[in-house]
């Protein structure tokens, strides 16, 4: 073992042996018990790691090999997310960088062969970051969400889906993205808060009919006046006394002069505004509500760039061609940018003298995440799942228990969603995606199978019948709902090998994910899952049985990461250190607003003046592990990653110790310099008791086994309620405090003693080892590469070698407490032992004596234990407290001038002869004396006073004379310690 511990090196060449090696396998001799199943959150294929990413992983493989050295047949299942819109992006900007023809020149076919193109050669960058961070995935059942076997669980749930009336088209308000010309979903919706305007137009009554003011219009506020060219309808609150003799008339539409009548509908709110409202039910939606509710028609201006359109379409409220409304719209505006629309509608309304008023307005705006643009509210035609219907067994598995959160409130976020849900809109306008299965005819009929041919023979048409597939794609988040199902094969339930891993991993064990995503992949793949996959016995199954729900990692003042603010932090940077310049350059490089970038570039250079430090994978594991506080963000904290890196110092140091206490000093240095591993010899083996020789085992020994045992209970304990944190906290107590500090220290008397016998050095050689062993097994999970590195190390001494062990510390068994190794009789005297050395210790640091200087030590009013523990432990005392003497004073011998520490009753007292500034203390002594002569004094007066003591009750009296008693006996104390002072 090198003197220093060197992550980077060897936590790469393990990764690449226990890949190699096919460690990551579910199925193995070794392990013979239950399955066990993580699905990993699939990762956009265009991503890279971040620090959200590290620190689910981390939990994940922490769990997974857990269970793993459990003896489960234990699988994380790996995977990426195609990330349609996304991905389709990053090839048309790589498309238009190159100067290649865009998407539209290519074609569908040729565009998406380039898309497979760039993912074939850049999408693995993600998966590459995983193995740095140690992740223990089963990389030979690696799954995409486009790959042929996900393409044919897509396909066979739509189908399946539609024949069930379950998945149905129709024509909808959905979010559309005018720049990418899609349907978006919710999740990639942006609100930003921005200033705009407050529009108060007036719309001119129809038929004569007035206000009860008497004015011949009515006023309504919109922040899009645009919209207005799409007005079918204006509300009043049916409880407005205001408008009520006005409902049922009309309003002429000014510009394009259209009847539209005044409805009733509660939408309208009598304090809010002017109390009436434009409705456009194409445009809105809460207008397309009110528009349902109140039968409007539906009128759509916009083209799919959503610039203002030639000729309007019109629609009845089911979507059906209204063929009776005026599909009008002025010349001046066709053609028009949105927005531009805008500018020319308010200067036509002004114009015409039909503009109230404009005021100020706060508004929250939908930004599209990937577009950037405006989102419209678009009438389109779209696929859409039931999920009314669907969601029904995914409450209930909550309900019931079947599918539990951790923490248990995230339940509430998942009811208020699912009990409220609305259908969903799974189609989506772009080419990368899974194509929709169905086909049109030339008279638009549309049918629905997994392939054309097997449209054309169960339909019964003709091969001169043209058929026409669905431009549409699926939205990722439908093929991504069928994770936990999809990944291990299913449809292709023929497959032996797929049967047994549906049985062996499904439903899988927990999922680890954000709270953001509850709604938008947890809530949909219950619905699928618990649809499509069902028992022997038909009742549906869940997902999963746990979801644990993590926060968010925020930076060290609680600030989201993210680029703007110029305060992301990425893994690798921890893992390997990054130089200033080149965290400046990842950070500002490509910004294309120098203001911004001189702004971040502040930020980083005071943060960062250094850069970062390498760090290693195994520091920032612990860190991630031990801030997993459930359910809570996490401020990230440098000094804590720092102060993990010095854990895994210390924890290759002690076992370096423990090495040079076994092989010594020459075998170690030698592999060190030859960059091996140490030979073990026989007689090494011997020293241990590796081979059972006999051995004794001293008070130490006996203490550290059994706390071993309670921290094996307490990390176990933690594992299997998820806390994180406590099982991190519980590792780092061990090993750092009680291992290392504590037991390391008390070896050495047995160890560095000549007239120690082999069988007690034998004993605590032993009992160093196979301590340090279990511990390494014990923090794997968490720290797995150094804790391999040393297990290779220790396992033959440790009695773990052999042809029947395992060959790595993954496939080791994790420790399991023995309840007859518990000693609280050693732990006891030890805790007694502790004490004493910490309580001289303490006194070293309090007066400044040096560690080199032997003190004597006088114990007083000790029981039997005490006298026990200190003359079984005398060699222990003499050498970790570093004592010239040690001796018990019985009643009534005289006390030298000493520090006093209490151990329980027993007092310790230690001399001060020769360890004090005398005229100092003197000094110090009589300062303390004034202050109680004034104290004195005060309460003298008091007691003096007839004043007080005429009035006061007796008791408040005793109390006063208590008080003057007792300053008058400290004062003497004081006085005496002044006099034996002197006499040093």
């Amino acid at each position: 073992m090198d003197k220093t511990y060197k992550p980077n090196a060897l936590e790469q060449n393990w990764y690449k042996q226990w890949e190699e090696k096919g460690y990551f396998k579910p199925y193995q001799d070794q392990l013979t018990g239950d399955g066990y199943s993580i699905m990993i959150p699939p990762p956009n294929v265009t991503g890279s790691l971040h620090m959200g990413h590290a620190f689910q992983h981390t939990l994940q493989d922490a769990l997974t090999r857990y269970k793993r050295m459990n003896g489960h047949k234990a699988l994380w299942q790996v995977g990426t997310d195609h990330a349609g819109i996304a991905t389709q992006m990053v090839v048309e900007r790589k498309l238009a960088a190159e100067g290649q023809p865009d998407r539209h020149t290519l074609g569908r076919e040729e565009f998406t062969k380039k898309v497979w193109e760039w993912k074939e050669h850049s999408g693995g960058t993600i998966t590459s970051q995983m193995r740095r961070l140690g992740n223990s995935v089963d990389w030979e059942t690696e799954r995409f969400t486009m790959d042929d076997g996900f393409y044919k669980a897509v396909q066979e749930v739509f189908v399946r889906l539609y024949q069930d009336g379950l998945i149905y088209r129709g024509k909808r308000l959905v979010n559309w993205d005018p720049k990418l010309r899609t349907a978006i979903s919710d999740v990639e919706v942006e609100n930003h808060d921005k200033k705009g305007h407050m529009w108060h137009l007036r719309y001119p009554l129809a038929d004569g009919a007035t206000t009860q003011d008497g004015q011949d219009y009515i006023v309504v506020a919109t922040t899009r006046p645009e919209t207005m060219l799409g007005d079918t309808g204006v509300a009043v609150n049916p409880d407005d006394e205001r408008y009520r003799a006005l409902i049922g008339k009309h309003v002429v539409l000014p510009l394009v002069n259209r009847r539209i009548p005044i409805v009733a509908d509660d939408h309208a709110d009598m304090e809010k505004g002017t109390g009436c409202v434009k409705i456009t039910p194409a445009h809105d939606f809460n207008d397309y509500e009110v528009g349902k509710r109140c039968e409007l028609p539906m009128i759509n201006i916009l083209t799919l760039d959503a610039n203002i359109r030639d000729e309007a379409q019109t629609f009845n409220t089911d979507g059906s061609v209204n063929e009776e409304l005026n599909t009008f719209i002025p010349e001046k505006y066709r053609g028009m940018e949105r927005f531009a629309a805008r500018k020319a509608i308010v200067a036509d309304m002004e114009e015409l003298g039909l503009v109230d008023s404009i005021k100020d307005h706060e508004l929250s705006v939908p930004i599209g995440d990937r577009g950037g643009v405006v989102i419209e509210p678009m009438l389109t035609d779209q696929w859409y799942v039931d999920a009314k219907t669907m969601a029904k067994p995914a409450i209930e598995a909550v309900e019931n228990g079947d599918i539990e959160f951790v923490p248990k409130s995230y339940e509430n976020m998942y009811f208020s969603w699912m009990r409220d849900i609305q259908d969903w809109c799974i189609s989506r306008q772009l080419w990368w995606g899974h194509r929709i299965p169905a086909w049109y005819d030339e008279e638009g009929n549309v049918f629905v199978a997994r392939t054309e041919e097997e449209v054309r023979e169960q339909n019964n048409l003709a091969d001169d019948v043209e058929l026409v597939q669905d431009n549409d794609v699926l939205d990722t988040w439908f093929s991504s709902a069928l994770w936990t199902f999809g990944t291990l094969g299913w449809p292709n339930l023929d497959d032996a090998d797929v049967v047994k891993r549906m049985a062996d991993f499904h439903p899988s064990d927990v999922l680890v994910t954000g709270f953001d995503i509850i709604f938008f992949w947890v809530a949909r793949m219950a619905m699928m899952t618990m649809h499509f996959i069902k028992d022997e016995n038909g009742k549906p199954q869940v997902p999963f049985k746990t979801v644990y729900v993590t926060g968010l990692i925020r930076d060290e003042v609680g600030e989201k990461m993210s680029k703007t603010r110029g305060n992301v932090l990425d893994p690798l940077d921890m893992i390997d250190g990054i130089s200033l310049g080149d965290l400046l350059q990842k950070r500002t490089g490509n910004m294309m607003q120098p203001k911004l970038a001189e702004k971040i570039a502040k930020r980083t250079q005071k943060e960062y003046p250094d850069g970062i430090a390498p760090h290693g994978t195994d520091a920032l594991r612990f860190t991630l592990t031990a801030m997993a506080s459930t359910g809570r963000d996490i401020n990230w904290d440098m000094k804590r990653l720092e102060g993990y890196r010095n854990f895994c110092n210390k924890l290759w140091n002690a076992s370096r110790y423990v090495m040079l206490s076994v092989a010594g000093e020459e075998a170690v240095e030698k592999a060190a310099a030859e960059n091996t591993h140490i030979v073990i010899t026989e007689e090494m083996k011997a020293k241990c008791g590796a081979n059972g020789e006999q051995a004794v085992l001293s008070l130490a020994d006996r203490w550290i086994i059994s706390r071993l045992q309670f921290a094996e209970q307490e990390v176990r304990r933690h594992f299997d309620q998820y806390r994180f944190d406590m099982a991190a906290s519980a590792l780092y107590e061990f090993i750092w405090n009680e291992y290392c500090d504590w037991y390391l220290e008390l070896s050495k008397p047995v160890l560095w003693d000549d007239n120690a016998s082999d069988e007690a050095k034998r004993g605590t050689l032993g009992t160093l080892v196979r301590v340090l062993e279990a511990v390494l097994r014990l923090a794997h999970p968490i720290m797995p590469f150094i804790t391999e590195e040393i297990w290779q190390q220790v396992k033959e001494l440790a009695g773990k070698a052999g042809p029947d062990a395992p060959e790595s510390i993954m496939l080791a068994e994790f420790p399991q407490a023995q309840e007859a190794l518990i000693d609280p009789d050693a732990e006891a005297d030890v805790k007694w032992l502790q004490d004493v050395i910490t309580a001289v210790r303490n006194v070293r640091g309090e007066k400044n004596i040096p560690p080199s200087k032997a003190l004597e030590l006088l114990f007083k009013n000790g029981d039997d234990d005490d006298f026990r523990r200190a003359e079984e432990n005398q060699a222990f005392l003499m050498k970790l407290a570093k004592l010239e003497k040690l001796t018990w004073l019985n009643d009534g011998d005289e006390e030298p001038m000493s520090v006093t520490q209490l151990v329980g009753d027993m007092e310790i007292l230690i001399p001060m002869a020769g360890f004090i500034d005398k005229d100092a203390e003197v000094a110090r002594l009589n300062k303390s004396i004034e202050k109680l002569g004034k104290d004195l004094e005060r309460v003298t007066n008091k007691l003096g006073n007839p004043g007080f003591t005429d009035k006061a009750p007796a008791a408040v009296i005793e109390k006063e004379k208590e008080k003057a008693a007792g300053f008058e006996r400290d004062i003497s104390k004081l006085k005496e310690q002044i006099e034996k002072i002197k006499a040093l």
